[in-house]
Formats: C-alpha cells, sequence, structure tokens
C-alpha cells in the first residue's frame, strides 16, 4: 500500500472494476468486470502496467477526488471534461496528480462509460479472484463520498503520455452470430431485425441494455416453450414485449427468452457505449469471419502500447513552465553557431 485516493464527491454510478471473474458461473455468478474493456487495456498502456487492475468505472458522470500522494492517474472510455485544480487536462492521456490536489470528472459527453486509473491500481480486498464489485451478485457497492481506496504500489514513472481511442463510441454497426434460437424466427423476422435502425434505449445497465424502435416488435412462434439455458454476454434476448435486450457482462447465467443471435466480443464495447438514442444496426456475419474480426480485435489492444505517445501541451496553458528544463546544454552568446570553428 503506498497511499489513498479519497472520492470527496461520487457521482450517481461509480464502482471498482477490473477484468471480472471466471469460473463461477456453475455458483449462478457471471463474469462481471468492466462494461468496456477497451478502457482497461488503453489505460493500462497509458501506464506501463497490467490491464486486469482495478480501476473506477465511471457511468454517466464522475466525481471529485484528491490523493495523499502524488500519484499517477490515466483517463479513457467516454469522454468527460477533467481538471486537476481548474485546469482543464486531457482525456485518454495519462497525468501527475499531486498530493492534495483536486481532481474533477465531470459529465460523458460522447459515451456512457469513462475510466480513472491509477499507478499500480487499487489495494482494495480480493474477493472470489477479483476486486470489481459484481453489483447484481451482491459483491461490492456503489463508491460513496467519503471513501478512502488503497492504492497499490506504482512501479511505473512516466506521465503527459496519450494513446489514440479504438473507435466504439457513437452507435454504428454491431455484428452477431447466430445464437441457439435464431432459427427459430423466420427469416422475415431476420431479415426486418438486420434492417432495424434501433436506439439505445435509456433503459440499460450494467446487465443489458435495451434497444428502442419503431413498428411491430420481434417473435418467434414457440417462445412459450422455451426452457431456461445458459445464457452469455452478447446474448439478444426477444423479451414479452418484442424488444431486444442485448445481455452485458453483469447479466444473468440463464434464462428462457428467445436470442436472435449473440454480439462479438470485440463489438461489445460499441452496445456499452453507446449513449442514449445513440443508433445501432446489428449484422450477422459467419463463424469464420467472427474469429477473423475477434483476433484482429486483439492484435489491436495488444498493440496499444506501441501506439502511445508523448502529450503535446500548449506551453501558454501549462501554469509551471518554468519549472520544466526548456534548453538542454551551454550555448555561447558570441559564437555564431552557423559557423563552422576552424581547426
Amino acid at each position: 500500500m503506498s497511499g489513498h485516493l479519497t472520492i470527496t464527491h461520487a457521482g450517481p454510478a461509480l464502482s471498482l472494476q477490473d477484468m471480472g471473474r471466471s469460473g463461477y458461473r456453475a455458483q449462478g455468478l457471471t463474469v462481471g468486470g468492466a462494461a468496456d474493456r477497451i478502457a482497461l487495456y488503453e489505460g493500462a498502456a497509458l501506464l506501463g502496467q497490467k490491464p486486469d487492475l482495478a480501476v473506477i468505472e465511471m457511468a454517466g458522470s464522475g466525481g471529485t477526488f484528491t490523493a495523499d500522494v502524488d500519484i499517477r492517474i490515466a483517463l479513457t472510455g467516454a469522454q468527460m471534461v477533467a481538471k486537476v485544480e481548474g485546469e482543464q487536462i486531457v482525456w485518454n492521456a495519462s497525468h501527475l496528480l499531486p498530493a492534495g490536489a483536486k481532481l474533477e470528472i465531470g459529465g460523458a459527453r460522447d459515451g456512457s462509460y469513462g475510466y480513472l486509473h491509477v499507478g499500480g491500481g487499487f489495494d482494495t480486498p480480493v474477493v472470489m479472484d477479483a476486486r470489481s464489485s459484481h453489483l447484481a451478485g451482491g459483491i461490492g457497492a456503489l463508491l460513496q463520498t467519503g471513501e478512502r481506496l488503497a492504492l497499490g504500489v506504482d512501479k511505473g514513472r512516466d506521465v503527459a503520455l496519450t494513446v489514440p481511442p479504438l473507435d466504439r463510441f457513437g452507435g454504428g454497426k454491431v455484428r452477431l452470430v447466430a445464437s441457439m434460437q435464431t432459427d427459430n424466427f423466420s427469416a422475415e423476422t431476420i431479415a426486418r431485425f438486420t434492417k432495424t435502425v434501433f436506439r439505445r434505449d435509456a433503459r440499460a445497465n450494467r446487465m443489458g441494455v435495451r434497444m428502442a424502435f419503431d413498428g411491430e416488435g420481434f417473435a418467434t412462434a414457440d417462445q412459450l416453450s422455451i426452457v431456461s439455458e445458459v445464457v452469455v454476454p452478447g446474448d439478444i434476448q426477444i423479451s414479452g414485449d418484442g424488444a431486444p435486450y442485448v445481455l452485458m457482462y453483469e447479466c444473468q447465467t440463464t434464462g428462457g427468452y428467445p436470442r436472435i443471435g449473440s454480439v462479438l466480443p470485440c463489438d461489445l464495447p460499441r452496445v456499452a457505449q453507446a449513449q442514449t438514442g445513440a443508433n445501432l444496426t446489428f449484422e450477422f456475419v459467419e463463424m469464420d469471419e467472427a474469429v477473423a474480426l475477434q483476433n484482429r480485435y486483439l492484435a489491436e489492444i495488444k498493440a496499444l502500447a506501441s501506439k502511445v505517445a508523448p502529450l503535446v501541451r500548449d506551453p501558454a496553458a501549462i501554469r509551471d513552465l518554468l519549472g520544466y528544463q526548456l534548453i538542454s546544454g551551454a550555448v555561447s552568446a558570441r559564437t555564431d553557431p552557423l559557423k563552422m570553428e576552424e581547426d
């Protein structure tokens, strides 16, 4: 333990998240973890550490934070206005947060979930192999004003780095493969589903995202006779009112609603980050293509560390400009630098 981060003001839905828990489905617990896994990899690349460390997930808006020691932070996911002692700082970048300085993070502007990373992660208790809160499973809880989170040991030093975010904001096309009941839907229903422009409904949380749409609902003739069976994140269930729900990482372990398809893991962050009202469309792909798309995604997140670059700052906006080493080496005021010295 190397200090604490205090939440001096908590937004409405802050939680501690990591990559979640695997291997507990038989006990009724799905994997959980961060809604946007890509954001964890981006933060890890910026801080030069592993992506499985715990971070603060901020749904919709952030809060105000202070640390009792100098710490490195990184901000990823949905862009939010962030300031340190009133001075705005860049998103998708790493920064130094001095001891006692106030970090303010506002509302999301282009997505749903923002992430606050710290160097070394958070050194909170491990429960069933993870530090993340699984709200639907009763593990952990939303973070509250006044909480002090222990910090892990930070082995890195670099700050003022940035990385280009992977594309997943603003809605768009979501790829899926056939699921257990896809063949139960008529060809006409499948065609209408893929041609429909859906909107991310306000009824959404870490368990699932409802898709709003115009026109009649979707259904299969034998949906009332389906026996409950295993479901996984990405499955698209068709509810009783005909609306599709995309299941997220805190979904239930079993379900009896018909599933029209299953979203590829690489596209789940696009669903998670869609703001209320954002347009989403669905496209079926064959399994071979799905595997290729997933492998390409894994290669992209693996390559993030190689895309980290120094953060270019405007000198006019740097308060402590004189504290930087602007010139290195010694020069003479009398020597013409363009004239070669004679031997």
